[in-house]
C-alpha cells in the first residue's frame, strides 16, 4: 500500500470547483465580502493554503481562542515551512499587569510585525485576545530597530551605546531576550525579534560573521548575512504612542474569519475588562489609558471591514457578495471499534471515494496495518503520514480523510514555540558552579572553604589555582589539574559541615571508617543482586494483539522516553530473571501509563498484579485511572485501602484468593501476610520511599522471586548507585508531553488581592484552583478568607484526618467540577490528577521541603493550559537562608523535567538517609555527598575485583587494565584559560571543571571546537592547558605516576610499588625497548627513598622539551614506536 503524504492531500485541491469560486470572487476585488456555511474541520486548513498559494497577497486566518489557532498553526505548519506561517498571540497578559508578559510571546509578535514591516508577512494565524492589544506604530518600530549586515563598520561602542538605550541588560552569558554581552571582539545579543540569539564577530569594526546560536550550549547554530536587532516593544514607556494591528495590515491582505459577531463581543468584553481594572488602580503611579494601550469593539468593526473578508459563520455580520455552502462534512465517530471502521471506508471505497488514514508518525501507520490484519478483513485505505487537527469528508472530491487521533479517541495536543525561561542546564550551572565561601570537600584534605580562582606564581611564570581555606586559616592552593579531586560540599538541608585540619590524621580516619561501612553495605547489595541473578522467576509471552490495542488507545503520543521504558519493561519481563526496575520521571510525565500496560501484560498471562501505593487517595486515584484504560479488556482491576470495609472488602479478599481480580490497587495491606494472592507475578510500588521500614522489610522477601517495578517522581541515590552496578535497571522518562508548559511559579507575600486575583482569572477561563494550606486548624479561616474575597466561587476543603468516605466524596466532586476552589493540607501532593486545576496557592511555602513543593506544583499544568504557582511566603528578609534557597531554587526551575534536578539538591540526600540508614546519613554530613558517592563508587569497584571477581568477570574481561588511577602534572609552563580569554572567573572554573571530566580524544576536540566558537581562537596558555590533558592520558599508559616538566626537561615518575603487575606488562616492556633503542634524550634514573617511602623510585629522563607539544611528541613515540 503507497504512502502519502499531507503535501499530496493538499493537491487533490487544485481541481476543486469550490476553490475555483472562492479564488474567483478576489481576483479582480480584493476587498470582497464572502461567507462560506457549514462545517470546515481541517478543510479551513487546506483551502487556507490553496488562497495562499493563488492569491498574491497576505492571508490572516482570524479565529476564536488561542487553543483553536494554534492547532490550525499547526495544520498550516505542517503544509509549508515555518518562514511561510507566522503567529501573533497575545502576551499572556491581564490588563496592566506587566509583569505576566511573557518575553516568548512578545518575541513571536514582534517577529509578525518585523516582517509586515519589511513586506515578508505570508499566512498569519491570530485570534480575538491577540488583537485587543495595540502595538507600536510603524515609525516607532523603525526608529527602534537596528540593522546589522555581514561586512559593514559596526564599533563595540556604538553597539553597546544602543543596547543600553535600548533597555538590554549586560550579563556574561545570554540566556533570554533583551540580554547582551561582550567577549572580545565577539558581541552576543538576544533581540526580541527572532527565535534564536546572535553572536557577531567583529574584525576590527567591521563585522566578519553573524550566527545564531542555542542558549543551552551557548555553541552556533548557523551563519546568516543581515539581522535585525528590536528592543522589547511591549515593555516601552507609557507616552509611545499605539495603534490598532490592523492598522499595520496591507491594504490588500484578505481575511479568513470565525464568526465577526463572537469575535467582536469578545473584543468588547476584554476592553471592558480592562477599563473596570484600569478604575480600580491606585492613581500614584502614572498610567495610559485603556484607549491608549487596548482596541474597542466599534475601532476592530471600522477596520476590519476594509478588507476583503472570508466570514465562516452560518449568517455573515457584514454584507456579502455570495455565500457558498461548505463541500465538507465531520468525521464520523467510530467509538474505537475497528469494525466500524472498516465497514465505513469499505462503503466508501464502493461508492467511488479515495479514504485516507492521516497518522502522525510511522508507529501509527503499523497500528493500523496490525488492528486490520487482526481482524482479517479486506479493507481499503491510503495511508499518509502527518496528521491534521480534524477529519472530514468531501462530497465535492469525494474524498474522506480521518485523523488516527479521533479514530483511537487520542489526545490531540498543539505544539506552540513557548516561554524562554532559563534553559534548566543554565540555572543547574548555577547551583553546581562555586562561589566564593561555598564547602567544598578535597579527596586527600577534607572539608575546606572555597576562596576562588588565584594567579600563583611558579618560578616565574604565572599559573592559575584554587585557594582553599582548612582550619586556623591554613591555605590549600590547588593545580587546576587536581580539579577532579574537589567537589562541591552538599549536606542534608543545607547543614553546615566542619572545617578540617590541614597536617591532622582525623580525615584519613573518617574516610576509611566510612569506606569499611560503605563496602559493607555494597557487599550486602552485591550479594542479593548475585542470588537475584541465579533465580529463575515466570518469562511472559510476547505481545498480543490486545496489548496493541490497549497502547493504541492512549491518548496521549507517547513520548521517546516512554516508549523506550515500555519496552525495557517488556523485555524484563519476557527473560527468565526476575524484573527489578525503577522507572523514574517527572510528576506527570507518563510512568502511571508504563505501569498500566506492564500490568495488562501480566494479567493476559494469567498472573495477577499487586499496585502498591502510599496513600489512600493515589490508591482511589490509580484505581480509576487503570479501570478507565482497561475498560473494554478482559481484566478484573479492585482496590484496598481504609475506605474499603465490610461486604466490600471480603468480597475484594476472596476474589484475589480465587484469582478473579487480576489487579489489584492498594496500600499497605497488599503486602500484609494474612492477604492471599492465588497466582502473584508483578508488584508495581508507586513512591517507595514513602512507606514505613516495616513495609519495605516485607517487600523484601516478597520481591524475590516476581517481577518488581517501582514509580518514583524522585530519584533515590541508593536506586540510582544501584543501576550503576546492575543490580536493579533503571529507565528514566525525561521528556515531558508535548506541548505541556512550565507551570509560572512566582514568590509573593501573604496578600487578599494575589488570592482575590488568581482565582477569578482562573475561574473567568473556567478552571479550577488547589490553595494548601498545612494546618487543619485554620484551614475553615482560609476557606472562608476565600469565600468572601470571590462570592461566587464554589469552595470545598479537605484533610487528612476526616471521615474517609467524607474525604473521597469531597476530592470526587472537585475531580468531576463541582467545586472551583479547593483548600486542604498536603493531601493533594502525590497523585490528585484534575487536568482543569491549573493554579496552585501554596501557604507558608518557606515550611515545605523542595520536594514536596515540586510534587505539589506538579497537580497543575496537567493539560494544554497555561499553569500559575504562587508561593506565598513571608519576606525574603525574615526566611531562614536554607528556606530561601529552597523557594529559589523552585521558582528557578519552573521547565518541567526539573523535577529530576530539583531532586539532586533535596531528595537525594534525604533520601539516601531513608535507605542507607541513620549512620550513613551521618558520613555524608561529614564528608559531603558528592565524596560519598566516589567513596561508594570505589568500595563498589574493589568489591567487584575482589570478593565478586567471577560475577563480574564478563563485564571486565574487554576492560583494559588501569595501572594508574591518576597522573599529578607538574610544570612551570603557562598551563592555564587566561582571564583576557575569558574574563568571568565562574565561567573558567566551570570550563576547568569539565576540562576534568573528559577522557577520550573526540570529546576534547569538541571541547576545543566549542571555545573557538563561544570566545575566539585559542591563546597559547589555553592550547597548552588542552595538550596537558592528553599528556596524563598517555602518562597513565606509560605507567607515570607523576610527570614535572621544568626548566627543558621532563621527569616521568613510575608506579612506586615494584610489585606492581605494571612492571610484568607489555606497556612497560615497549618502553625499556625503545630507551634502549633511542638512548640519545632519554635515560632511567633511580630516586633513593625519603619522608617515610618504602621504595626507591625508578624515573623516566627526557632533555630538550621546550614546551607541552614537545613533551606530547616525545611519550607518543615512546609508546607507539
Amino acid at each position: 500500500m503507497e504512502q502519502k503524504t499531507i503535501h499530496n492531500v493538499l493537491s487533490l485541491y487544485d481541481s476543486s470547483e469550490f476553490v475555483q469560486k472562492l479564488i474567483a470572487n478576489f481576483k479582480d476585488n480584493p476587498h470582497q465580502k464572502l461567507n462560506i456555511k457549514g462545517y470546515l474541520g481541517s478543510g479551513l486548513s487546506l483551502l487556507t493554503a490553496q488562497l495562499y498559494q493563488r492569491l498574491p497577497r497576505p492571508i490572516f486566518l482570524l479565529l476564536d481562542d488561542k487553543e483553536e489557532a494554534a492547532y490550525y498553526l499547526n495544520d498550516l505548519e505542517s503544509l509549508f515551512s515555518k518562514e511561510e506561517v507566522l503567529f501573533f498571540p497575545s502576551s499572556y497578559r491581564r490588563p496592566y499587569e506587566i509583569e505576566e508578559v511573557q518575553n516568548a510571546n512578545v518575541v513571536i509578535r514582534t517577529e509578525v510585525l518585523n516582517a509586515l514591516a519589511n513586506k515578508k508577512a505570508k499566512i498569519i494565524v491570530t485570534y480575538a485576545d491577540a488583537l485587543l492589544e495595540k502595538v507600536v506604530t510603524k515609525t516607532a518600530l523603525s526608529a527602534n530597530t537596528l540593522k546589522v549586515k555581514v561586512g559593514t563598520e559596526l564599533g563595540i561602542e556604538f553597539i553597546t551605546d544602543m543596547l543600553f538605550e535600548y533597555n538590554f541588560n549586560k550579563v556574561d552569558f545570554v540566556s533570554e531576550p533583551g540580554e547582551f554581552s561582550i567577549r572580545g571582539g565577539i558581541i552576543d545579543v538576544f533581540s526580541f525579534s527572532g527565535e534564536h540569539p546572535y553572536r557577531i564577530s567583529l574584525f576590527g569594526d567591521e563585522v566578519e560573521t553573524i550566527r545564531t546560536f542555542d542558549i543551552d550550549s551557548q555553541l552556533s547554530i548557523a551563519t546568516t548575512k543581515e539581522i535585525t536587532i528590536i528592543p522589547n516593544l511591549e515593555n516601552k514607556a507609557i507616552d509611545e504612542k499605539r495603534e490598532s494591528f490592523l492598522e499595520y495590515i496591507p491594504k490588500d491582505s484578505l481575511f479568513i474569519t470565525k464568526n465577526i459577531e463572537v469575535i467582536s463581543n469578545q473584543i468588547k468584553k476584554n476592553f471592558e475588562k480592562a477599563e473596570e481594572i484600569y478604575v480600580g488602580l491606585k492613581s500614584e503611579i502614572k498610567r495610559a489609558e485603556p484607549k491608549d494601550l487596548f482596541l474597542d469593539q466599534n475601532g476592530f468593526l471600522h477596520q476590519l471591514v476594509k478588507f476583503g473578508i472570508v466570514e465562516l459563520a452560518n449568517k455573515a455580520y457584514f454584507e456579502t457578495v455570495d455565500t457558498l455552502e461548505s463541500p465538507f462534512k465531520p468525521q464520523p465517530s467510530f467509538n474505537k471499534q475497528f469494525d466500524l471502521l472498516i465497514d465505513d471506508l469499505n462503503e466508501h471505497k464502493a461508492k467511488g471515494y479515495r479514504s485516507a488514514l492521516l497518522c502522525s508518525n510511522e508507529t501509527q501507520i503499523k497500528r493500523f496495518e496490525e488492528i486490520f490484519d487482526d481482524i482479517g478483513k479486506d479493507v481499503s485505505y491510503i495511508p499518509v503520514l502527518g496528521s491534521l487537527y480534524q477529519g472530514f469528508i468531501d462530497e465535492e472530491l469525494q474524498i474522506s480523510c480521518y485523523t488516527d487521533h479521533q479514530i483511537f479517541e487520542r489526545y490531540y495536543k498543539y505544539n506552540v514555540r513557548s516561554s524562554f525561561s532559563k534553559k534548566e542546564s543554565i540555572t543547574l550551572k548555577e547551583i553546581n558552579t562555586l562561589q566564593v565561601g561555598d564547602f567544598v570537600t578535597h579527596i586527600d584534605y577534607g572539608v575546606g572553604k572555597f576562596a576562588g580562582l588565584v594567579t600563583v606564581d611558579n618560578n616565574g611564570t604565572k599559573q592559575e589555582s584554587i585557594k582553599l581555606i582548612y582550619q586556623n586559616n591554613d591555605i590549600l592552593y590547588v593545580n587546576i589539574h587536581s580539579l577532579h579531586k574537589i567537589a562541591k560540599f552538599r549536606g542534608k538541608d543545607g547543614a553546615e559541615p566542619k572545617i578540617s585540619k590541614l597536617g591532622s590524621p582525623a580525615w584519613k580516619n573518617l574516610k576509611n571508617k566510612t569506606k569499611a561501612k560503605v563496602k559493607e553495605i555494597a557487599f550486602d547489595l552485591i550479594k542479593l543482586y548475585a542470588k537475584r541473578r541465579t533465580k529463575k522467576g515466570f518469562a511472559f509471552s510476547p505481545d498480543t494483539y490486545l496489548q496493541t490495542e490497549l497502547e493504541a488507545s492512549f491518548i496521549y503520543e507517547d513520548t521517546p522516553d516512554q516508549f523506550k521504558s515500555t519496552q525495557d519493561v517488556k523485555a524484563d519481563m519476557e527473560s527468565e530473571r526476575p524484573m527489578d526496575r525503577l522507572v523514574c520521571g517527572d510528576v506527570g510525565f507518563g510512568k502511571t501509563e508504563v505501569a498500566i500496560r506492564a500490568a495488562f501484560k501480566a494479567a493476559v498471562d494469567g498472573k495477577q498484579v499487586a499496585v502498591l501505593v502510599p496513600t489512600t487517595i493515589l490508591a482511589f486515584q490509580h484505581f480509576k485511572t487503570f479501570s478507565e484504560r482497561l475498560n473494554d479488556l478482559p481484566v478484573t482491576v479492585a482496590y484496598l485501602n481504609r475506605f474499603v470495609t465490610g461486604k466490600k472488602k471480603k468480597d475484594t479478599l476472596d476474589g484475589i484468593k480465587s484469582g478473579k481480580v487480576d489487579i489489584i490497587i492498594g496500600t499497605h495491606q497488599l503486602v500484609n501476610s494474612k492477604l492471599e494472592y492465588k497466582d502473584l507475578g508483578l508488584l508495581i510500588i508507586d513512591e517507595e520511599h514513602k512507606f514505613g521500614v516495616a513495609v519495605k522489610d516485607k517487600l523484601k522477601t516478597l520481591r524475590e522471586n516476581i517481577d518488581t517495578l517501582t514509580l518514583t517522581a524522585t530519584p533515590i541515590p541508593r536506586t540510582l548507585q544501584f543501576s550503576l552496578m546492575a543490580a536493579r535497571d533503571l529507565s528514566v522518562i525525561k521528556t515531558p508531553p508535548p506541548n505541556r508548559q512550565p507551570v509560572e511559579t512566582q514568590l509573593v507575600g501573604f496578600n487578599e488581592e494575589v488570592f482575590r486575583d488568581a482565582i477569578m482569572y482562573e475561574m473567568q477561563r473556567g478552571g479550577q484552583v488547589y490553595i494548601i494550606h498545612n494546618r487543619v486548624q485554620s484551614l475553615k479561616d482560609i476557606a472562608g478568607m476565600v469565600q468572601r474575597l470571590v462570592p461566587d466561587a464554589r469552595v470545598a476543603t479537605g484533610h487528612g484526618q476526616m471521615e474517609g468516605k467524607e474525604l473521597e466524596a469531597v476530592l470526587l466532586d472537585f475531580i468531576d467540577g463541582r467545586y472551583d476552589v479547593f483548600v486542604s493540607t498536603t493531601i493533594i501532593e502525590s497523585g490528585l490528577d484534575v487536568p482543569n486545576a491549573n493554579t496552585i496557592l501554596i501557604n507558608d511555602a518557606q515550611n515545605f521541603g523542595l520536594a514536596d513543593l515540586h510534587q505539589m506544583r506538579g497537580r497543575v499544568g496537567r493539560s494544554n493550559r497555561k499553569a500559575f504557582c504562587y508561593l506565598v511566603a513571608p519576606p525574603v528578609s525574615v526566611l531562614t537562608d536554607e528556606a530561601r534557597k529552597r523557594l529559589q531554587a523552585i521558582e528557578q526551575f519552573s521547565d518541567l523535567g526539573s523535577g529530576f534536578n530539583i531532586a539532586m539538591k533535596d531528595l537525594e540526600i534525604r533520601g539516601a538517609g531513608n535507605l542507607l540508614g541513620g549512620e550513613q546519613t551521618g558520613f555524608m554530613m561529614d564528608i559531603g555527598f558528592e565524596t560519598y558517592q566516589k567513596i561508594l563508587n570505589e568500595a563498589i569497584e574493589e568489591l567487584k575485583e575482589t570478593d565478586f571477581k567471577e560475577l563480574f568477570e564478563e563485564e571486565r574481561s574487554g576492560q583494559i587494565t588501569e595501572y594508574v588511577k591518576e597522573v599529578q602534572i607538574d610544570t612551570d609552563l603557562p598551563v592555564q584559560i587566561p582571564d583576557d580569554y575569558i574574563e568571568s572567573s565562574e565561567e573558567r572554573l566551570i570550563l576547568y571543571k569539565e576540562l576534568a571530566d573528559i577522557d577520550d580524544k573526540p570529546s576534547l576536540e569538541k571541547f576545543r571546537s566549542n571555545l573557538i566558537d563561544r570566545f575566539g581562537e585559542l591563546p597559547t596558555e589555553a592550547e597548552n592547558l588542552l595538550l596537558s590533558v592528553e599528556l596524563k592520558w598517555i602518562s597513565k599508559k606509560l605507567g607515570f605516576e607523576k610527570v614535572v616538566l621544568k626548566k627543558g626537561s621532563m621527569l616521568g615518575y613510575f608506579i612506586s610499588k615494584p610489585q606492581s603487575e605494571f612492571y610484568q606488562s607489555e606497556e612497560f616492556r615497549l618502553v625499556l625497548n625503545n630507551v634502549q633503542a633511542n638512548p640519545k634524550n632519554v635515560s632511567f634514573k633511580e630516586k633513593p627513598p625519603k619522608n617515610g617511602e618504602e621504595y626507591p623510585t625508578l624515573l623516566l629522563r627526557f632533555e630538550n622539551v621546550k614546551n607541552v607539544k614537545q613533551a606530547l611528541e616525545y611519550l607518543n613515540n615512546l609508546i607507539n614506536s
